[in-house]
C-alpha cells in the first residue's frame, strides 16, 4: 500500500468537486481528486448538462433550417437522426474535458482514478475493481460524488427499448415514438428534443402541472409549446409497470391506462452516489435517496467532511454545484471567504428555454405581499423579430411601494441569459434593487435585454 498525504481530498471531478478542488488549492493547500471516470468533468460533461443541451442547440438548428421560409427555397425539410445529432455533442464533451483537465495540471491537483472509500475519517481508500494499493491520508474531506437516476426494481434497463436519462445519450436509432415518464425538468428537456425531432412523446406525469415550481403562466405556456410540438401530457398517472419486446415497450399506469411506443424513457427521480463510499466506517447516514445531510456552512455531522453539489440535494444544478464547492473549500482554507449558496436563478433548456430567479406570483400571494407585474412579449420585441425567435416573454414582478424587484421570470430564446441582468439588479443592496433602474439606463437597440424597460414601463403604467 503506497500513502499519500493530503490537507484536502475531494472525492468526484464533477462540477462541485471542481469547484472545491480549484479553490482550495489556490488558497495553497494540498489538493488531491479521486474520480472514478477516467475523464474528469462528472456526469454534468459525460451524460448529463453538456450533451443534452448540445444535443438540443443542434436539434435547434433543425427545426429553425426545417421552418424557415428562406432555407425552403434551398431544400425540402430534412430528417436527422438521434445518432447523428448525438455527433455534434461529443465534440463538445472532449473540449470540455481537454479543458478541464488542464485546470487540475496546471494547480498542481493530483487526481487519482478508482473509486474511493472511507477507511476511517482521514483516510480515503483508492480501489481499482477490489484491489486497492493506495491510500489517502488527510484533514478535511469534500464529497462531491453526484447522482445517478434512480431505477426502480421492476424496471429492465437492460433491455434495448428502454432507457434513463444517463443511457438515452447512446440510443442508435430514432425511435417514431416515445414515452417519457416523469416531467420535471429532465423529462421536459428531452420531451422538447425529441418533439422537435419529429418524435410523438407520450409525457406522463404523477402531478397536475409541469414544474410546478415555476411561475404559473410559464408553466402553462411550456404545456403548450409541448403539445403544439406534439407531444401528449398526461397528468395524475402513476407508474405501475413496463413490459418490453422486440417490438415495442408498453407501459402499465396504476389507473389501469396502457401506452405503446417504440421506447421508454425513465426520467422520475435521481439518487445520490454513496453507495460503496464506506461512508459506514466514519459514522455518515445517507437518506432513503442516498443524499447526505449538511448544514449551512456544507459541513456533515462529522467535523472534517463537508459535502456538495447533488449529492446533498436540492437545487441539484450544476452552477449551484459548482459554487457550493467553492463555498465547502472556503469554509476549510478561509471562512471569511464563505458564501452560502441560495440565490440560484433556474435555467430549463427546453425549446424554447425557460429561466427564474426570485418568487412566483403564487408564493407573492401567499405571503400577502402588495406586488405589481410587468411584462413584455418577445414578440413585440425588434431583436426576436429580426431573429424569428417570436415565442416567449419576460416578467417581472415588483413591489407596488417600493418598486423592488421581487422576482423575474422568462419564457423563450435565451431565456437563461437574459435572467441575468434582472439578477444582477435584484442583487442590488438597498434601494439599489429598483423597476426605476430600467427606465433609467438605455439599452443597446435592438436586443432581447430591451424587454426590461419594456417590461418595467408596462409595471409602472399598472400603478
Amino acid at each position: 500500500m503506497t500513502d499519500y498525504h493530503y490537507d484536502v481530498v475531494v472525492i468526484g471531478a464533477g462540477p462541485a468537486g471542481e469547484g472545491a478542488a480549484m479553490n482550495a488549492a489556490k488558497k495553497g493547500k494540498k489538493v488531491a481528486v479521486v474520480e472514478d471516470k477516467n475523464m474528469v468533468g462528472g456526469n454534468c460533461t459525460h451524460l448529463g448538462t453538456i450533451p443534452s443541451k448540445a444535443l438540443r442547440h443542434a436539434v435547434k438548428q433543425i427545426i429553425q433550417f426545417n421552418t424557415n421560409p428562406m432555407f425552403r427555397e434551398i431544400g425540402e425539410p430534412r430528417w436527422f437522426s438521434f445518432p447523428r445529432v448525438l455527433q455534434s455533442a461529443e465534440k463538445v464533451i472532449g473540449k470540455q474535458v481537454k479543458l478541464r483537465t488542464e485546470f487540475y495540471g496546471r494547480n498542481r491537483i493530483n487526481v487519482y482514478t478508482g473509486k474511493a472509500k472511507f477507511a476511517d475519517v482521514n483516510t480515503v481508500d483508492v480501489f481499482h475493481g477490489s484491489q486497492t494499493n493506495t491510500r489517502l491520508h488527510t484533514k478535511e474531506v469534500v464529497i462531491a460524488t453526484g447522482s445517478s437516476p434512480w431505477r426502480p426494481p421492476n424496471i429492465d434497463f437492460s433491455h434495448p427499448r428502454v432507457y434513463d436519462s444517463d443511457t438515452i445519450l447512446h440510443l442508435e436509432h430514432t425511435p417514431r415514438t416515445l414515452i417519457i415518464y416523469g416531467a420535471g425538468v429532465i423529462g421536459c428537456e428531452y420531451a422538447s428534443i425529441f418533439t422537435g425531432l419529429g418524435v410523438k412523446v407520450d409525457l406522463i406525469h404523477p402531478g397536475d402541472r409541469l414544474l410546478n415550481f415555476l411561475d404559473d403562466e410559464i408553466s402553462d405556456a411550456l404545456s403548450y409549446h409541448l403539445r403544439d410540438k406534439g407531444a401528449l401530457i398526461r397528468h395524475h398517472e402513476q407508474f405501475d409497470s413496463v413490459e418490453a419486446n422486440d417490438k415495442y415497450v408498453t407501459m402499465v399506469m396504476a389507473s389501469g391506462k396502457k401506452v405503446k411506443a417504440d421506447a421508454f424513457l425513465w426520467a422520475a427521480g435521481r439518487s445520490g452516489n454513496t453507495r460503496d463510499l464506506g461512508l459506514e466506517n466514519v459514522g455518515l447516514q445517507p437518506n432513503s435517496r442516498g443524499q447526505i445531510e449538511v448544514d449551512r456552512e456544507y459541513r456533515t455531522s462529522v467535523e472534517n467532511i463537508y459535502a456538495a453539489g447533488d449529492v446533498i440535494g436540492w437545487p441539484s444544478l450544476a452552477s449551484a454545484a459548482y459554487d457550493q464547492g467553492r463555498a465547502a473549500a472556503a469554509m476549510i482554507s478561509s471562512p471569511e471567504d464563505f458564501r452560502f449558496v441560495d440565490t440560484v436563478p433556474t435555467g430549463i433548456y427546453s425549446i424554447p428555454e425557460i429561466s427564474s430567479v426570485g418568487k412566483t406570483e403564487r408564493q407573492l400571494t401567499e405571503e400577502k405581499v402588495p406586488y405589481e407585474v410587468g411584462q413584455a412579449f418577445f414578440k413585440n420585441i425588434a431583436r426576436a423579430q429580426i431573429t424569428g425567435e417570436g415565442v416567449g416573454m419576460l416578467k417581472i414582478l415588483f413591489h407596488r411601494q417600493t418598486l423592488e424587484i421581487l422576482g423575474i421570470h422568462c419564457f423563450g430564446d435565451q431565456a437563461a441569459e437574459i435572467v441575468h441582468i434582472g439578477q444582477a439588479i435584484m442583487e442590488q443592496p438597498g434601494e439599489g434593487n429598483t423597476l426605476r433602474y430600467f427606465i433609467n439606463t438605455t439599452f443597446n437597440y435592438p436586443t432581447m435585454a430591451e424587454a426590461y424597460r419594456v417590461a418595467a414601463l408596462n409595471g409602472l403604467n399598472r400603478l
